[in-house]
């Protein structure tokens, strides 16, 4: 007979691999920093179009991408419109400062996994990344 066993501490903390985009360098450190001394592997990027560079890189490498919204050179919508198109595979998540009610709903129609306002706390962001 074969029981299920509940999944561990330790399988429930399995190393994910994270790419952050933010376009305020001190968040991507910041992200980077708190998420990798949790076990996680994090790039980073600084916008919507190299952060879309290196998923086309490394198709499926990333487990989870979270984005920010506000950004020059490709915004978080535009590079989930892309990630959608490209069907990758894995978790998108934003964070934003603000979002209006059309953006939002936008955004949550491309199936986006989860929204967080800025600013969020570390614990938010791990909590997140274990998710994926």
């Amino acid at each position: 007979m074969i029981t299920s066993v509940p999944e561990s501490k330790a399988a429930q903390k399995k190393t994910k691999r994270v790419l952050y985009v933010d376009d305020m360098r001190e968040l991507r450190e910041v992200a980077r920093i708190a998420l990798s001394r949790s076990g996680h592997k994090v790039d980073v990027a600084p916008d919507g179009a190299d952060a879309l560079e290196m998923v086309m890189a490394n198709p499926g490498v990333f487990d989870i991408v979270i984005s920010d919204h506000h950004m020059a050179v490709m915004n978080g919508l535009e590079l989930v419109i892309k990630l959608r198109e490209i069907k990758y595979p894995g978790m998108i998540a934003i964070v934003s400062s603000e979002l209006n009610v059309d953006v939002e709903t936008e955004y949550r129609r491309l199936g986006i996994e989860k929204i967080l306002y800025k600013p969020i706390e570390l614990s938010e962001l791990r909590a997140l990344v274990l998710e994926a």
